[in-house]
């Protein structure tokens, strides 16, 4: 085995399929997506006319609903770190602590809007939310909170705290999983010491718990960005982007510019920006907050 891996050749026999499909499917479709971004066309196969930097310039200049986009995905990302996963890691040590099948019980509960189909939880809420047949405003109606009832994926004011809400809780269960994992993986010797040093309650968590889940915290937070940034299947079930824009989300924006507008350069355009937003914020993630491996 030694004298094949000496081979230059074998090396070359067993490298070469896994790059052939790494370029195929990963590096080629990046590569034509930014030839189609200077151009002017309305999907392949059709007359293409080169426009230059024009899309860039009219994305980043001139096309609000691309920042519109971008913020409300930046602010779906910060809602992952500061809501969900606080909450998330929270219940990992309460599921760890609890033992017993309980913890196999509520394990599996949290972890059902996972396997559910987008579709099924889309549905779902739209369901819930309903102005007129809703759960929400019938149990607001109920408890006399009649000025509390809104249309609310309908309305421009309520739509985005509500889908940053749909898809918050459609997320816990992984963030949930990542995390219960980490707290699995913490020796309990360690709680022990601690607790005889006089650490408890909250303190204990904070000095143990979660410097020891650092390396998780790291990957879920550049997670959390790349997956608020290519938020798309739940948005485009429930409001599609609206009331308005109320709820634009890059993902979605894309769609509807390449399939909807016939503007498949100019989408194009935003998929290349796409790409680089997405690197952007996971160098920023690795940056700032360190995964290096705790040693226990």
């Amino acid at each position: 085995m030694h004298r094949v891996f000496q081979n230059k050749t074998a090396i070359f026999l067993f490298v070469f399929p896994g790059m052939l499909l790494f370029a195929l499917t990963f590096l080629a479709p990046i590569v034509l997506s930014g030839y189609y971004s200077f151009t002017e066309t309305v999907g392949p196969g059709t007359k293409v006319t080169m426009v230059g930097w024009e899309n860039y310039a009219n994305l980043l200049f001139h096309d609000p609903k691309f920042w519109l986009a971008l913020r409300n995905a930046v602010l779906l990302g910060i809602g992952f770190i500061v809501i969900q996963h606080p909450i998330c890691i929270f219940f990992a040590v309460l599921l760890d602590r609890i033992g017993g099948k309980a913890e196999k019980v509520f394990r599996t509960i949290f972890f059902i809007p996972c396997v559910i189909s987008v579709v099924v939880i889309s549905k779902m809420w739209l369901s819930l939310l309903d102005p007129t047949f809703g759960l929400l405003n019938k149990v607001l109606d109920v408890l006399g909170l009649d000025m509390l009832k809104h249309a609310w994926l309908g309305e421009s004011s309520t739509a985005l705290g509500s889908m940053l809400f749909i898809l918050i809780w459609a997320g816990f269960g992984w963030g949930l999983l990542f995390y219960y994992a980490g707290v699995k993986g913490i020796p309990e010797d360690l709680y022990e010491a601690a607790s005889l040093d006089g650490a408890s309650g909250l303190k204990l968590h904070l000095r143990i718990t979660v410097p020891l889940l650092s390396p998780v915290i790291a990957v879920q937070v550049t997670l959390a960005m790349i997956t608020a940034l290519k938020q798309m299947e739940t948005v485009f079930l429930t409001t599609n982007g609206g009331p308005g824009d109320s709820t634009q989300f890059l993902a979605v924006y894309l769609y509807n510019k390449a399939f909807s507008a016939s503007q498949y350069g100019y989408a194009n355009a935003i998929s290349i920006l796409f790409v680089i937003v997405c690197l952007i914020a996971t160098y920023l993630s690795n940056r700032f907050i360190r995964s290096d491996a705790t040693e226990y």
